[in-house]
């Protein structure tokens, strides 16, 4: 058995925060699933292979609960996982998992999702003109990466139009990078008071959406409000960063942009693949599991490097370089199992509508700053960009 390694990598190349920490090619090559020792002192493991990162994600016998799982990184301040709201299904496992997911999964399928399109083409074109008319320059987190996702959020839980200023408002706070601990705490907690309210209003008048749709089951209202603010949560930050990572990735790149005229689908699967905005997933044995002949105790957290697993060699031929010509089926942007994202398909639509339509509206965008002057987002969890400043002069 190998020695265990007693950080986790986490320092990426200056000037390139959609890559990998460095370190993480030369452990995967040495040993895809090795022992890790945490910070709070559990030996555990740290997948970076493609294969072993899938194996992890499609057996059973792993779970994703966060009481049973440590933290790759330090954690100060934290004594341990909250419990586990009720509705909040990402965090559990079947059966629980299953009743909630089973009610949704129908409310997320390719078909239902590429019907939005349309209402993703308006969104995406107001906003590029309210850019056009500032002048000639923007942020483009703050102008067109937000608040796409969060209005595509309010009309699949069916806000109506009237409150849609005040979600967009508490939203942009929440997702701001640079607002304070408190001012994103204040926008939490009234964005929850808003969607425990829309969750009454459908109980009492259903429409036509999604969270009427589940109005109409057996969940109580808490699992309502939960299931929103995941869906918030899930839909918003991670398809916000997307877009800002995917330009920037595009715009540092220029050739390669044309690629989003020629096949947008293929294009942002690669770049989904490239970027891994989520960069690590994390389960935990709940009984000793052979993994191709290693054994993973009970007990024991393996954490997932998806980013390590997305840059491959023995899955993707010249896994460090973006190419848009490449067939990246099979990459672990959206997990993989069970768990696999449930808006997988939103979030593609939002991407294949948004990316090629800002790049098509302003011919001439490329970036206002050096590419190393654009400052990564400090946060683990979800890669992405705290702004980024672009012009078409």
């Amino acid at each position: 058995m190998h020695d265990p390694i007693t950080a986790m990598p986490t320092t990426r190349p200056a000037g390139c925060p959609f890559d990998p920490p460095t370190e993480l090619a030369a452990l995967r090559e040495d040993a895809p699933l090795r022992p890790m020792l945490y910070p709070d002192g559990h030996l555990g493991w740290l997948a970076t292979g493609h294969d072993a990162i899938r194996a992890v994600l499609s057996d059973p016998r792993f779970s994703t609960r966060p009481e049973h799982q440590h933290s790759p990184v330090p954690r100060p301040g934290l004594d341990g996982p909250p419990p586990v709201q009720p509705g909040m299904f990402i965090s559990l496992d079947p059966p629980e998992h299953t009743r909630y997911r089973r009610l949704l999964t129908g409310k997320f399928t390719v078909r239902r999702m590429r019907g939005l399109a349309d209402h993703a083409a308006e969104i995406t074109a107001e906003h590029l003109e309210a850019m056009a008319r500032q002048g000639d320059s923007a942020d483009l987190v703050t102008a067109f990466a937000t608040p796409i996702p969060a209005l595509m959020i309010c009309e699949l839980l069916g806000a109506p139009y009237t409150d849609r200023e005040f979600f967009l408002r508490h939203t942009a706070t929440f997702n701001d990078h640079t607002a304070t601990a408190d001012e994103q705490g204040e926008a939490m907690n009234a964005i929850g008071g808003f969607l425990h309210a829309l969750v009454l209003a459908k109980r009492a008048t259903p429409t036509d959406d999604l969270l009427s749709d589940l109005a109409t089951t057996d969940l109580t209202e808490e699992e309502l409000t939960s299931i929103a603010l995941l869906l918030l949560g899930a839909g918003l930050d991670t398809t916000a960063n997307m877009i800002a990572l995917g330009a920037f990735a595009l715009l540092t790149e220029p050739p390669k942009a044309a690629a989003l005229h020629d096949d947008p689908d293929g294009t942002v699967e690669e770049l989904l693949r490239y970027l891994s905005i989520v960069p690590t997933l994390a389960r935990t044995a709940l009984e000793d599991v052979d993994l191709d002949g290693t054994l993973v105790r009970a007990g024991q957290t393996v954490t997932l490097s998806v980013e390590a697993g997305n840059r491959d060699p023995a899955r993707f031929v010249a896994p460090d370089t973006l190419d848009p010509t490449r067939r990246a089926t099979g990459h672990l942007a959206f997990g993989h199992g069970v768990h696999q994202c449930l808006g997988q398909q939103l979030a593609r639509v939002e991407l294949r509508v948004a990316l090629p339509a800002l790049f098509a509206r302003f011919p001439a965008l490329r970036l206002a700053v050096a590419p190393d002057e654009v400052e990564p987002r400090e946060n683990v969890d979800i890669l992405g960009l705290r702004g980024l400043p672009v012009t078409w002069a």
